[in-house]
Formats: C-alpha cells, sequence, structure tokens
C-alpha cells in the first residue's frame, strides 16, 4: 500500500469542513474512506472503521478524557441551576465593565488553571461566556483569548502540568535511541526558551488584550454570533429557568476551590506514589489526565452535598447535571472521531511517510526551522500536541544528532509545532471545547485563529533560521 495514501483522509476533513463549515460530516467521511482504503469492501471497511472507533473508546487515556469532559460538564450544569454562575457573574460583573477588563481576568485565572488546557477552558468558559452579554465583545476574541492564555503558557511551564511528563519522556527516548550522554530533563529545560511559537503567541495574545484599538467593527454583537450558531428556539426552556435562578456566588465559588484543591493535592499525592522526593519531581511524575478526573469526581459527590445542606432540589441538580454533561456531548463526539481517524491515518503509514518524506531533502542549514514548518502543517491535520511531538521527536533529534546541528533548539523546534497544531487546527481539543462552551461554528473560529497564528509561525520561522545561523 502506498504511504501518502495516508493523506487522504486528512484532506476529506480539512476541504469538506471548509466547505460545509462543520466538522462532523468530513470525519466521519474520512474514516469510512481511510477504512475502505485499507480494506477494500463495504462490509469489511464498515466493520473497520467501527473497530477504528471502539479502539479510541479502549484507550485509557482518551476514556479519562471522556470521563472528565462530560463530569465536569455536570458540575457547570448543576452551578448553573444552583445559581452560582449568575450570583458569580453579577458580583465581579460590577468591578468588571470592559472588554479589556473581561479579557485580562482570563490571564488573572492562569495561576489557579494552569495545570492542564482543557481543565482550564472547561474551568473558566462558563464564567467568562455569562459576562460576554454585558461588554459586547466577540466570542471569537474571547475564545482565542482564552486559548492563547492556555495553549502557549502550559507548554512552557516546566512543572506542574499534564504536559511535562509526556515532553521529558520523549526527549528521553530520543536521547536513549541517539546514544547522548544528556540529561532528559535539563534538555528539556534547555528548549524552552526554543518555543519560540508559544512565546510569540504569547506576546501577541497579551498585546491584543492590553492595546486598546480604535476600531471597534472587529466586537460583533454576542446575540448576532448566537444566532448563527444556534436556531432561536433551541433550549429555550432552559434558558428561561436558568435565568430565574436565584443567584448565589458561593455555590460556584465553593466547588470550583474544591476542585482546584484537590487537583493540586491529588497531582502531589499521585506524584510521590510514583516514587517522587520533592513536590516539583511530584508535579512532574504525576498522571495529570487521571488526577484531573479524579478531581473532578470528588468535588461533583463533595458538591451535591453541599447544594442538599443548602436545600436545592434533589430532582433539579440530578437533571441539570445530566443536561450539563450532554451539552458537551458534540466535543466528546469529536474527539472519538478525531482520535479514529488518527489510527486511521497511522495503519495507512502516516508516520512512515512523513519521515521518509523529510529525510530526503531537508538542509542542514534550516533543520529547526523545517522542523517547525512541517511538523505545523502535520500538526493542524492531525489536531494533537502529543501525536504531533510523538511523531517528529525521533526524527527532530536523530537530524539534530547527525547534522551536529542544536539538540535543544530543534527539540524547541517540534514543540513549537506541536503548539501550533493545538492551536490552530479544527481538530485540535482545544479549539473543540471553546468552540463548544462559547457556542460558536468551529470551523469559522478556528479560520479566525489561523488568521493571527500564522503570523506566530512566520515570525517563529525567522527566528529559527536566525537562531540556527548563529550555531553553525
Amino acid at each position: 500500500m502506498h504511504a501518502w495514501l495516508s493523506l487522504i483522509p486528512f484532506l476529506i476533513v480539512i476541504s469538506m469542513s471548509i466547505w460545509l463549515k462543520k466538522i462532523l460530516p468530513g470525519l466521519v467521511l474520512g474514516i469510512l474512506v481511510g477504512s475502505f482504503l485499507i480494506k477494500v469492501n463495504l462490509l469489511s471497511g464498515s466493520e473497520q472503521a467501527i473497530q477504528f472507533i471502539v479502539t479510541t473508546l479502549s484507550d485509557e487515556t482518551n476514556i479519562k478524557i471522556v470521563g472528565f469532559l462530560y463530569l465536569f460538564g455536570g458540575l457547570v450544569g448543576m452551578m448553573k441551576i444552583s445559581g452560582g454562575i449568575k450570583g458569580f457573574s453579577e458580583w465581579i460583573g460590577k468591578k468588571m465593565n470592559t472588554q479589556r477588563g473581561l479579557l485580562a481576568l482570563i490571564w488573572l485565572t492562569l495561576p489557579f488553571t494552569f495545570m492542564m488546557p482543557m481543565f482550564r477552558i472547561m474551568m473558566i468558559g462558563p464564567v467568562v461566556k455569562s459576562l460576554m452579554e454585558k461588554v459586547k465583545i466577540s466570542k471569537e476574541k474571547v475564545g482565542f483569548t482564552m486559548d492563547v492564555s492556555t495553549a502557549s503558557v502550559i507548554v512552557l511551564l516546566p512543572v506542574a502540568t499534564a504536559f511535562v511528563g509526556f515532553m521529558v519522556s520523549l526527549v528521553e527516548a530520543g536521547i536513549q535511541e541517539n546514544g547522548l550522554e544528556l540529561t532528559p530533563y535539563s534538555v528539556f529545560l534547555l528548549s524552552i526558551p526554543f518555543n519560540f511559537f508559544a512565546i510569540v503567541m504569547l506576546i501577541i495574545g497579551l498585546i491584543r488584550t492590553f492595546w486598546k484599538s480604535k476600531k471597534q467593527k472587529e466586537e460583533t454583537n454576542h446575540k448576532e454570533d448566537e444566532k448563527k450558531s444556534q436556531h432561536q428556539y433551541h433550549r429555550i426552556g432552559i434558558k428561561k429557568e436558568l435565568s430565574m435562578v436565584k443567584a448565589q456566588p458561593w455555590n460556584l465559588i465553593v466547588p470550583l476551590f474544591l476542585l482546584l484543591g484537590l487537583s493540586l493535592f491529588l497531582l502531589w499525592q499521585d506524584g510521590i506514589s510514583k516514587g517522587a522526593d520533592t513536590l516539583f519531581d511530584a508535579f512532574s511524575e504525576a498522571d495529570a489526565t487521571f488526577v484531573m478526573l479524579l478531581a473532578v469526581f470528588i468535588t461533583l459527590i463533595l458538591t451535591f452535598l453541599f447544594y442538599v445542606i443548602r436545600k436545592l432540589p434533589l430532582d433539579e441538580m440530578l437533571y441539570h447535571f445530566i443536561d450539563g454533561g450532554n451539552q458537551l456531548m458534540q466535543a466528546i463526539i469529536l474527539l472519538i472521531l478525531v482520535w479514529a481517524l488518527s489510527l486511521t491515518a497511522e495503519d495507512l503509514g502516516f508516520s512512515e511517510f512523513i519521515s521518509s518524506s523529510l529525510g530526503n531533502f531537508l538542509p542542514v542549514f534550516t533543520i529547526p526551522a523545517i522542523i517547525f514548518l512541517i511538523g505545523s502543517v502535520v500538526g493542524y491535520f492531525i489536531g494533537s500536541s502529543w501525536g504531533t511531538w510523538g511523531l517528529f521527536m525521533p526524527l527532530g533529534m536523530t537530524l539534530a544528532t547527525a547534522t551536529d546541528a542544536s539538540i535543544p533548539m530543534t527539540v524547541g523546534a517540534v514543540f513549537a509545532s506541536g503548539s501550533f497544531g493545538a492551536m490552530t487546527s479544527p481538530l485540535g481539543d482545544t479549539t473543540i471545547t471553546t468552540a463548544s462552551i462559547l457556542e460558536m461554528p468551529l470551523v469559522d473560529y478556528a479560520r479566525y485563529k489561523l488568521k493571527i497564528s500564522a503570523i506566530g509561525a512566520g515570525i517563529a520561522t525567522v527566528l529559527y533560521l536566525f537562531g540556527a545561523w548563529l550555531f553553525l
């Protein structure tokens, strides 16, 4: 089988998403076409497509993410009907009356939500969404600020995030494969200043937040955006019910602080159980995905008891827990299909095709820049920073070792390419989750982010070329 066929499912998804402005039909067709390329038979191909989805749901990490999303959605639903989000929004709304204030609030939540991108977005998203009506700001700009303050910061932190352990393990594998006498964590630390895309996007995000523009045309009316994203009659009963609840900010504050405190404690405990000696090492070693799921599960139980003590109706809490979880089913279904699409492409030889193609034409001088550019393209196609890193780290470190290119810079370029994919791709879990929470058309939102991120990618490419020239 020709490995270049592995590009076809991705091309189908991207082209249909641009055409229909919806990603779900393209994902389904991409998986089906890829499955029929593997098994050229209607029945066998259909069975293969289902097998990819079943395999995806059998993956331990994937099912943890699905569970976290649904349970967190249920927690948000309970906080809504309890008046928690309404109360907190009214309280903070008295102190925040401008677009800049809302965007600054997103950045100020970083010290409490930096551990995991999806965790951060789902914690701040519902509160930010409830404040958008007051300041008349576009959903796209708010979503971009949420994503850039998440994706561009978390990959630059050397400890206590869901990424650190995985990133260090990739570097360690590359060091062992090439027989290098280097310390994996030290190489990871040295690579952080060379993640030029994340650094540039962080600067762009801060400028867009605090630099007041005279042009207000970009700030579209929230109501107009909502009309575009869903039918005016959808969920009208739920919306009316939520508008009538009594504002009680403590019904939001208590669950969120419970979730934050439990997350930090369980991260430390899990890391210690894996042999870590210090707090720094414990946060690096912990299984952040499982910890977040466990934290939200315990928080749900304690929150339920807290609401019962406050005499909230039991049937209302249960109904809105399920409704809140169901509100994220679109994001969950999209993620499952994205994971299945990646399995389809891998079976068609996607990794081998990329590796063999790159190895034939990379000039020594431009290794970091080209690794970043091609990795960014692949990252956009697959929508996964982890997948991009796993694919390009062995290639990048092998090329850097063979040509005496800077290993920290090449490692930084690999991490930067994954950051680009996670930030811009309509297949990325960050983009899908943000668009789902803020009720934006997914493809339009991804296109909005791509226009800005392309500038950051261009600047990063120049920096890699200039940096590589200095290291020669």
